[in-house]
């Protein structure tokens, strides 16, 4: 069991890192497009009362609809009549 294992080389880091920086404040930062972040659309489904749909009013480029919002995908929001909304279409959004 005391077998010695070989030796390994890691090679120094000589600069300063600052990736953990740039995904937070990406996270936090409003698109210019929309008025809207992702945190805000992300505390919709963490949120303990949604379950499988959350009632919704929301503020878009085309008007204002109240919509029952079920999923998301990487770049919109799905309701429950089969609606996909992209996010650079939403102005606000507010729980019912």
């Amino acid at each position: 069991m005391d077998k010695k294992l070989p030796n390994v080389y890691a090679v120094p880091i000589e600069k300063k890192l600052h990736n953990n920086e740039e995904i937070s404040t990406s996270m936090e930062r409003k698109d210019a497009t929309t008025g809207i972040t992702i945190n805000e659309i992300n505390e919709l489904f963490a949120s303990s009362h949604h379950v499988y749909k959350t009632k919704v009013k929301m503020t878009t480029t085309s008007g204002v609809k109240v919509v029952e919002v079920v999923g998301q995908t990487k770049n919109s929001l799905l309701t429950l009549d089969g609606e996909r909304i992209p996010y650079h279409e939403i102005l606000d959004i507010k729980k019912v």
